[in-house]
């Protein structure tokens, strides 16, 4: 199970922070009545802090009476424990639809929802791919063939827009564990991947000529969505702490972030610019996109939550998709709306599509709550991690202060900065020269790119295939 507890090293006694968080999640039903609890060193080893203070913070519990301990299995949440109303947003924010969004909201008072190419190189630091060795793909096939058995004549019929009720309710628990999303399964839609997510929103949300804020720079498929929908880019650039909000300009209709893993420098947003961000968006009755591509991946301590998690008005519209960690094919991603945009959104979901695929989704949705999900996150953190220190070793040994690193921090990829002006186009030839694939960040900028960067996945790569090819890459550097 993983939990995210917000803590810090300046306040209160660890201990005592750590059985705060756990007593709010028992109280408002984040952790279930009797649901087992992380191991004391599970839970010391995920958040970063020692096991006596997970004892103390259990001993507390259990003095309480939210937790029992049955001798032999370990500890559970009290089935007395009542719990009280959750807390959730507060939407106050006022919504200007586009004339493809109004469309879409009369749409719904009316109609009636029924219940990659071959790489031929050894050494490719391809980024953006899923760990497809390590995901158990027995586990997902028997998941899969006894959902098509169990499968009633009645759900072959169209479905939901907004996706299966069980998967939507498994992403919402797991988010707000996992990223401190604050939200109810009725605000979880189901789309095609994150892109589509991305469109719904363009369409909802923008009229040709509106500006939009962008990271600069950005993913290709955010830029493009926005400019097919006529908005008017206002690129704004980041620096080694993500995009800066001082930089974020007034009267723009909304601002479209990646602060967990900034795509592609890799930028964490600390949270004081967090607040801020959110404080410009009320400031300006603007809206925030965010992206969490990759915020599943983190390596050193724990996870900033995220800013919808921060959101106290609405504003905030988070997406995230299942590409990067199960397998891109799956083509399943989730967009967590603000409650006044639910149906809205909903409606333009079926306008597009009707639905996204039943099975697919019944199938995840057990992989979830089974906790199959969780497990294999927890082994790829582990090989990630595994490859990122050999990545990192290798390139401090055989490129050394030739070049800068970012982006080390979580994710899946990191971007390689010569400290040399030289050209990215004659970096990446020189390099498949050398039997070795990477790629530049020079296409996700728009404007015109100050110096090169090499964006290096390694994913997909063996620790061995890492030293030699960040080796052979040295030659190049």
């Amino acid at each position: 199970m993983q939990l995210l507890i917000p803590l810090s090293r300046d306040g209160e006694p660890l201990f005592r922070q750590l059985y705060s968080g756990l007593r709010k999640a028992i109280l408002d039903g984040t952790l279930s009545q009797g649901q087992k609890l992380p191991s004391t060193r599970a839970l010391a080893e995920q958040l970063d802090v020692s096991r006596t203070a997970v004892l103390m913070a259990y001993e507390q519990l259990l003095a309480e009476g939210f937790a029992v301990g049955r001798a032999g299995s370990g500890t559970y949440v009290s089935r007395a424990v009542e719990r009280r109303s959750r807390i959730t947003v507060q939407d106050s924010a006022k919504v200007t639809l586009s004339r493809f969004g109004v469309a879409a909201s009369r749409a719904a008072r009316s109609i009636h929802v029924p219940s990659q190419a071959a790489r031929p190189r050894r050494y490719d630091f391809a980024f953006g791919i899923s760990d497809i060795e390590t995901f158990p793909f027995q586990a997902w096939r028997r998941i899969l063939t006894r959902c098509a058995r169990q499968t009633r004549v009645a759900q072959l019929d169209y479905a939901l827009a907004a996706g299966s009720v069980a998967l939507r309710s498994a992403i919402c628990s797991h988010l707000r564990r996992s990223r401190a999303v604050v939200c109810d399964p009725e605000q979880v839609i189901i789309v095609n991947g994150s892109q589509q997510a991305l469109d719904l929103i363009a369409r909802v949300l923008i009229e040709p000529g509106d500006k939009v804020a962008i990271e600069d720079p950005s993913y290709q498929g955010t830029r493009e969505v926005l400019r097919a929908a006529g908005a008017q880019l206002v690129p704004v650039s980041v620096d080694r702490d993500g995009v800066d909000p001082d930089r974020l300009p007034a009267r723009v209709r909304m601002a479209f972030v990646t602060p967990s893993h900034q795509f592609p420098t890799g930028a964490i947003l600390p949270m004081a610019r967090r607040f801020a961000l959110l404080a410009w968006a009320r400031r300006h009755r603007a809206f925030i996109v965010e992206d969490d591509y990759d915020g599943e991946f983190y390596y050193e301590g724990q996870p900033i939550e995220s800013l919808q998690g921060l959101d106290s008005e609405g504003r905030v519209i988070y997406t995230g998709t299942f590409s990067r960690t199960i397998f891109s094919a799956l083509r399943i991603g989730y967009l967590i709306a603000p409650k006044a945009l639910v149906e809205t959104l909903t409606a333009a979901k079926w306008l597009c599509d009707r639905h996204t695929a039943t099975l697919e989704q019944e199938t995840l949705a057990e992989f979830i709550t089974g906790g199959l999900y969780e497990r294999y996150l927890r082994r790829v953190r582990r090989r990630n991690a595994s490859r990122r220190r050999v990545l990192l070793d290798s390139i401090g040994r055989f490129i050394g202060d030739r070049a800068e690193l970012s982006g080390d921090r979580a994710g899946a990829h990191i971007v390689l900065w010569p400290r040399r002006h030289i050209s990215e186009t004659q970096l990446i030839s020189a390099a498949r020269a050398r039997g070795i694939l990477i790629y530049g960040i020079g296409p996700y900028h728009i404007t015109k790119p100050r110096r090169a960067g090499l964006l290096l996945g390694y994913s997909r790569l063996t620790e061995s295939e890492i030293r030699e090819g960040i080796r052979r890459l040295s030659e190049v550097v």
